[in-house]
């Protein structure tokens, strides 16, 4: 068997609001004790808004098994809860930087 690769696509990264990162990880880490960067491909919807130059982050939640986008992904229920309460923390944190800026 012969295997050969070629890239057939490419999209340079698209880097999120270092301000808006460390206050996603700080929610994380409130909510959590610890958060976990994940460097993300460029074709969420996020990096779009990002590349317009609007100050952007993702927060993920984790996947059993890690399995995404898929009709088989399931997550558990505490960690959606725990997820809810973080992003209500980084909306807040979020809200308060906007006025602040």
């Amino acid at each position: 068997m012969k295997v050969s690769w070629e890239r057939l696509w490419h999209i340079a990264p698209r880097l999120f609001h270092p301000d808006l990162i460390a206050l996603c990880d700080q929610s994380i880490r409130e909510t959590c004790g610890q958060s976990h960067r994940l460097p993300s491909g460029p074709l969420h919807d996020a990096a779009e808004v990002a590349s317009t130059g609007v100050p952007t982050v993702m927060m993920f939640v984790q996947s059993l098994h890690g399995i995404s986008h898929n009709k088989i992904e399931n997550t558990k229920e505490e960690h959606l809860e725990l997820c809810v309460t973080a992003f209500d923390k980084l909306a807040e944190k979020t809200m308060k930087w906007m006025l602040e800026r």
